[in-house]
């Protein structure tokens, strides 16, 4: 592929801008590629292809965009490996879970939205006599983290084709594989010139040229939530749309009454998958306190056996930090807390033995954690886990409900009514029990600082989508 080049309405072209940037492998800390970053005109040219692209595109019927949605249905299982290696290559996935998880949920995304496009009315007639319709928001700015590649590209632009809109996408710079590659799918599928548009760039830069343009109608956006603040303030002066998934600090509150063996061990992996890079993980783990000394002696057991490797090879290990910066801020927060007096139960500061050359970090399990600690109120976004011990099931809650996120939450116990109890409670978008694994197909977003809308599900389609109600008089 051509990292030189952006994908502006139907073709790959020479971009505006001529800044370059080195693409590194964070298992070796070896560049592998170089691309080229756009600059304000590069998003200016993206924006009047979509702008013009939407007058025809917006007009098409449900059947024919889903004929479309169905033929890059077919160029994700095409293309599948290929995705899988990309990913593995520029964040260090494993490249078994590069392809079961990583590179899958581009698949899953869009089986869903073509279900749900599939049942969706676009005309209903409301009780009161008016008929509602459902037509695309317009020209949509999408922006997407180098934690999930491939899924956070999928859960935006899926929906916004789905409902007829156009499409600049900006990527990570830092993984700009998995989109180039994604990009090639889209053309391949056969979408008109100008529905969808591919400008890699910063931040900075073309983020902030869409954040800011006029032409743009609706900005969506996953990464940090200082960044989300940014972004909303230079959406403000055109009124845009803003859907936002920011950052997570999730509480998993695990009761003594359930299945401790079991649902422990797999929180700390789930912790630990993606080499703890996910905003949903659950990082704090909530421990009543008459069961506290069984669950740090599970914790120890399950953190010390959990293995770093090489994401080249399969196998179920984990791979490093997707950078040296990420490295060394996870450092410093494992410093942080071993500083503010938690004690430290597995891991702990520099590399695992073996592992010098990449970005690799110890899985680390902090015990007898404070909520008030840096560890449990920064995300690390790391192999990091903070333990905490509670009383009694209000103390949990509003443990549970001390931070600035909203994210998601985990619960863990054996009684039904209190799992919802508690869950109901939880001031969070989405809360997992008993290892209730997600489902695609259902909305994803955050309460608080963790962002505004909705990913997924019938509401992950309908953010892509403007109501319109016709006053007849019949």
């Amino acid at each position: 592929m051509d990292l030189g080049k952006h994908y502006v309405n139907g073709e790959w072209v020479v971009p505006l801008g001529d800044t370059r940037f080195p693409v590194m492998n964070p298992a070796t800390n070896e560049q592998i590629e170089t691309v080229t970053l756009g600059n304000e005109a590069d998003v200016d040219r993206a924006v009047a292809s979509a702008k013009a692209a939407f007058e025809s595109f917006s007009q098409t019927s449900k059947s024919e965009r889903l004929a479309l949605l169905r033929a890059l249905l077919d160029q994700t299982n095409a293309r599948m490996e290929d995705l899988a290696q990309a990913i593995c290559l520029e964040i260090g996935a494993p490249i078994s879970m590069a392809r079961s998880e990583q590179a899958a949920t581009g698949l899953w995304h869009l089986e869903a939205f073509i279900e749900i496009l599939e049942a969706q009315d676009e005309r209903e007639i409301l009780p009161n006599g008016d008929i509602q319709l459902r037509e695309p928001v317009g020209v949509c700015g999408l922006i997407t983290p180098w934690n999930w590649p491939i899924n956070q590209v999928a859960a935006k632009v899926i929906p916004a084709l789905a409902a007829g809109n156009t499409v600049i996408l900006k990527p990570s710079e830092h993984t700009p594989l998995a989109a180039t590659i994604y990009a090639e799918m889209i053309d391949a599928a056969g979408y008109p010139p100008g529905v969808f548009n591919l400008v890699h760039g910063d931040g900075q830069t073309v983020g902030a040229a869409i954040s800011k343009h006029p032409d743009i109608d609706m900005i969506s956006f996953t990464g940090s939530t200082r960044a989300g603040k940014l972004i909303s303030q230079d959406a403000a002066n055109t009124i845009k749309r803003v859907a936002l998934e920011l950052g997570g600090k999730s509480p998993n509150i695990v009761f003594a009454d359930c299945d401790l063996e079991n649902q422990v061990a797999a929180s700390i992996h789930l912790l630990m998958f993606n080499t703890g890079q996910c905003c949903d993980a659950p990082s704090r783990m909530l421990v009543e306190r008459s069961c506290y000394q069984e669950v740090l002696e599970i914790a120890k057991s399950v953190g010390d056996a959990i293995k770093v490797g090489d994401p080249a090879e399969e196998g179920d290990h984990i791979g490093p930090q997707f950078d040296k910066i990420q490295y060394d801020r996870v450092q410093e927060l494992i410093q942080q807390g071993i500083d503010e007096g938690a004690t430290l139960l597995v891991g702990g500061l520099g590399k695992p033995e073996g592992y010098e050359r990449g970005c690799y970090t110890k899985p680390t399990i902090f015990a007898d954690v404070a909520n008030n600690m840096t560890i449990a109120q920064q995300e690390i976004f790391g192999p990091v886990l903070s333990i905490i011990p509670f009383d009694t099931e209000e103390d949990a809650i509003q443990i549970a409900n001390d931070t600035p996120y909203g994210l998601h939450a985990y619960i863990q116990t054996g009684d039904p009514e209190r799992a919802e109890r508690v869950a109901k409670r939880i001031r969070a978008g989405g809360v997992q029990i008993n290892g209730g694994p997600f489902k695609f197909g259902s909305p994803f977003g955050g309460y608080k600082q963790s962002g505004n809308g909705r990913e997924g599900g019938v509401q992950g389609l309908e953010e892509y989508q403007e109501v319109k109600i016709l006053h007849v008089n019949v």
